[in-house]
């Protein structure tokens, strides 16, 4: 052998794209002295998109070098995830983008129209469609991104508001509640308690699972149980809190993190320490740009002060709405794509980087404190038409005062409407609601007095999951709300099963069609609820299938 044969050629001239010197420089600078791990690589493209503005081909080529990663793992994370620009060239990048949002609160307050106007802007603004941005009461909303970063929300948009942020570059946020002043009014007062050895563990978990409460964000778990369960496995165990509320109309938790924070802090930390975790991680969706520095801020005053007992790390999500699913949020705090796993195992017994983990939501874990405080009884009377408990309703629609509801579990919607959201909007009639979201399935005004709590609504082909209820009336088209919604799922579809990837996509073309084929779409229903992998294609059939059962007259 000479050395002249193809092995020989093949060194001297490397393949693929080759890391541009100035780009690894730069990117080397900008993650400093920052660990260079797998489950990071998210938080460093968001630091290079807060930088640059976009994700160039050179400074992704330099960051899989740094992170001792092939440069597809990088792309097709990079790829994945809707907030992320991924260009060739960052020149051709536009200094302000305008996401406003199209779900379906929005569109029923002129969002449509507005993305039509927004061209009006001019060449140098970016105009996108976004999902839900958690802003329903104050729809339709907007977002302004420049240099790759969330700095101004715009609710209850029009032209007027958009160009005049546009321009002005204004950072979102605002004082958020210190942890003197909570202090003041009682607060860490339990975690201080359970931290000091006057409260154990037993006691704190027997309260929890005595109250009922289950989890809130849609699943509907007894809380004390998986506290249990996790806490019975082996160590290290963590806890990871899901704040990537993206269902459309959704947006009690945040308005929990907007309006008592520490409260939020508290029971994570309680709960963590229930379960001797580790460590802890808050997984907040990219959309609450604000209540991120806020909480960066809130949880650096509680480890300040010594409370905290164990590593609490704030991740960013970044524009996927599948990563509310807790084991795509698991791949994606690992610093994959948010891709489902196929269970079990199950995130109590194999969960975060394999450990077994405990996984509550933002409103769950805000209750923590009055139940354990006020007694399990407590909680449980909160209820109403025999259900036990208190639920945070996010109310959107046809309303005259939308928002965050705080209301007895079992409460009707008629009764919600009356008692807390002022009636229905001026010159409207009740037609139909949604009791979970985008997922929960539409039900008629014939249902408004059925009690809203978990296991009431599926008689009905519904759900009440997280508990979004938007409210729709007879100015509404119910067709084009169901094609509004089924166009969100193909979106938000993470690709990975046949069965949500095709169906989701198949049902957005049936819809659109003058005539519903019925048969199909139940046929369709069938597959994409038997065979998904995870409860974004087992539920999105619920949208039409709720319109088939209730509301056939509207599809004649």
């Amino acid at each position: 052998m000479t050395g002249k044969g193809r092995r020989g050629r093949t060194g001297a001239f490397p393949k693929g794209r080759q890391v541009d010197e100035g780009a690894r420089q730069r990117i080397r600078e900008l993650l400093g002295d920052r660990p260079r791990r797998r489950d990071l690589l998210i938080e460093h493209l968001h630091l290079i998109q807060d930088r640059y503005g976009c994700l160039s081909a050179a400074h992704l080529l330099a960051l899989a070098e740094e992170l001792r990663l092939a440069p597809v793992e990088v792309y097709e994370v990079a790829t994945f995830y809707a907030h992320f620009d991924v260009v060739e060239d960052e020149t051709s990048v536009r200094a302000v983008t305008v996401r406003i949002c199209d779900g379906l609160p929005c569109a029923m307050n002129g969002a449509e129209a507005l993305i039509a106007e927004a061209a009006e802007l001019g060449a140098a603004v970016r105009v996108v469609r976004a999902p839900c941005m958690g802003l329903c009461d104050r729809a339709p909303a907007a977002t302004v991104v420049r240099a790759g970063r969330p700095t101004v929300e715009v609710s209850k948009a029009d032209l007027s508001r958009l160009r005049e942020a546009a321009s002005n570059g204004a950072e979102v946020g605002g004082p958020g509640a210190t942890l003197d002043a909570y202090c003041a009014a009682g607060g860490y007062a339990l975690l201080k308690d359970c931290l000091s050895g006057r409260r154990g563990a037993e006691e704190v978990i027997a309260a929890v699972e005595g109250s009922r409460l289950r989890g809130l964000g849609g699943a509907g778990f007894p809380t004390g149980r998986k506290w249990r369960l996790v806490r019975a496995q082996p160590a290290p165990r963590y806890l990871v809190v899901n704040a990537d509320e993206g269902e459309p109309g959704t947006f009690k938790d945040r308005h929990c993190l907007e309006t008592d924070m520490h409260r939020f802090l508290e029971g994570v930390l309680v709960a963590a320490w229930a379960i001797e975790a580790a460590e802890v991680y808050i997984y907040l969706r990219d959309e609450y740009a604000a209540l991120r520095g806020q909480l960066a801020s809130a949880i650096a005053e509680v480890e300040g002060a010594g409370l905290a007992g164990r590593p609490v790390h704030l991740r960013r999500g970044a524009g996927s709405y599948v990563c509310g699913e807790e084991s795509a949020m698991l791949e994606s705090l690992e610093g994959r794509r948010g891709l489902p796993r196929h269970r079990p195992p199950f995130a109590a017994e194999r969960g975060l980087f394999g450990r077994p983990t405990l996984i509550n939501n933002v409103e769950t874990l805000f209750r923590v404190r009055d139940i354990v405080e006020r007694g399990a009884e407590w909680f449980r009377a909160q209820g109403r038409h025999g259900r036990e408990g208190l639920r945070a309703f996010s109310v959107s629609g046809r309303v005259r005062e939308p928002g965050v509801k705080l209301a007895p579990a079992g409460i009707t919607l008629r009764e919600l409407i009356d008692e807390h959201c002022g009636g229905m909007a001026e010159g409207h009639r009740l037609k139909a609601y949604l009791p979970g979201g985008a997922s929960g399935g539409f039900l008629p005004a014939s249902l408004a007095d059925v009690p809203l709590d978990f296991g009431t609504i599926e008689p009905h082909g519904g759900f009440i999951g997280s508990a979004a209820i938007i409210v729709l009336s007879d100015r509404d088209d119910l067709r084009a709300a169901a094609l509004n919604l089924t166009r969100f799922f193909a979106d938000e579809s993470c690709g990975q099963c046949t069965p949500c990837r095709v169906g989701t996509a198949k049902a957005e073309l049936l819809l659109a069609e003058a005539a519903w084929d019925r048969p199909l779409l139940e046929d369709l229903a069938g597959v994409m609820r038997d065979a998904s992998i995870c409860g974004l294609g087992q539920a999105a059939p619920n949208v039409f299938m709720s319109l088939l059962r209730h509301f056939p007259e509207e599809l004649a």
